[in-house]
């Protein structure tokens, strides 16, 4: 009897990339792995994405920047802080108050606490922007008087593993001769605020991550956005939740309810329903048993730049998931949206009691 072999089932994570030189431009999407399934595209045509814009606001800020902290340090610390736990607690909020609920989930930008975070480099005429979402977490502690942002983390290994960040590990590097190189800028940045008024503030430090799960935590100065309530609880399959949708068409998509966001891009919040979980050998798990609930799937498909956004309960608004991206859950069912629970998102802080103590 022949054999066969199955297609990988691994995830599919999805993230904005641009990678420009000095007369081509082209915009990509990096992937984990194939799908049975083809992928669903975001955009009609390469004519409808968004043009370079966004790029260019970017790179200037990281241009006008004298204190950025650069990609490479970043890197160094989400290397020696993976797994690291905060000596302060997060809130439990399954059932957030009134004043940290959001009814209605009303689709207006001004409203949007979700930001966009943009790792970027920059080396002679070539550059390279990778965008996903974030939101921030209510730990003024953990991020010393400024924010904490998650968000997720394989945005930042598709720039750790780039050719452009790697061929110039050193600002001004010498070459074989002594002579300097061509000088390389980088950084992380927070894009915030509305439509009309845009607002870019450069990340400081990455004092956390779970590279297994696809967490990062990220912290910068002050920025003036509401955090948002996170769960520690599973909801069980079937429940009914929303999810931050962003679109980089340069046009409003075919479907209602789009808004302008930041940067010349679209949102939406996205009605959806958790599928189930599973455990990191794939094997479908349960909540309100020992099983261990790494993972989630739900419905619908998120779009290109979602990764790094929240899904939020619609019934009690608050977070009880982390959208990064597709994944092929079997042959029948098909290609699922793949997220992590919220419950993973404490295992980067201290249980309540027990803040400072080591």
């Amino acid at each position: 009897m022949p054999l066969r072999l199955w297609p990988s089932t691994r995830p599919r994570y999805l993230f904005g990339s641009r990678f420009l030189g000095h007369m081509y431009s082209r915009n990509s999407y990096a992937t984990v792995s194939p799908t049975i399934l083809p992928q669903p595209r975001t955009f009609d045509s390469d004519e409808s994405v968004l043009p370079s814009s966004l790029d260019k606001n970017i790179l200037a800020h990281l241009s006008a920047s004298s204190d950025t902290t650069s990609l490479h340090e970043l890197i160094r610390q989400y290397e020696a802080n993976s797994g690291h736990v905060f000596h302060c607690s997060l809130p439990y909020e399954s059932r957030p108050s009134e004043s940290r609920q959001r009814p209605g989930f009303p689709n207006t930008s001004r409203d949007s606490n979700i930001v966009m975070i943009a790792h970027c480099v920059k080396t002679g005429g070539d550059h390279k922007v990778s965008l996903s979402s974030g939101f921030a977490l209510e730990a003024p502690s953990a991020s010393q008087g400024g924010t904490l942002f998650l968000t997720c983390a394989h945005t930042l290994e598709e720039m750790r593993r780039s050719p452009l960040l790697l061929s110039n590990a050193d600002s001004s590097p010498r070459t074989s001769d002594g002579t300097r190189g061509i000088a390389q800028k980088s950084g992380t940045f927070v894009i915030s605020g509305s439509p009309g008024h845009q607002q870019i503030h450069p990340i400081s430090s990455i004092p956390s991550a779970l590279p297994r799960s696809d967490l990062l935590a990220l912290t910068c100065p002050k920025v003036p956005v509401q955090t948002l309530p996170v769960s520690p609880y599973p909801v069980q399959p079937g429940t009914s939740i929303r999810a931050h949708f962003v679109s980089h068409s340069s046009s409003p998509p075919m479907e209602p309810g789009w808004v302008p966001w930041v940067g010349g891009t679209w949102s939406k919040w996205v009605r959806g329903t958790v599928l189930g979980y599973r455990d990191f050998a794939g094997r479908e798990t349960t909540p309100g048993t020992y099983d261990a609930l790494s993972h989630l799937l739900f419905t619908p498909l998120p779009t290109m730049g979602s990764s790094g956004g929240p899904i939020i309960d619609d019934e009690s608004g608050a977070v009880v998931g982390v959208m990064l991206g597709t994944r092929m859950d079997n042959r029948v069912e098909g290609v699922r949206g793949w997220g992590v629970p919220s419950e993973t998102i404490f295992e980067m802080f201290s249980l309540p009691g027990l803040e400072g103590k080591r």
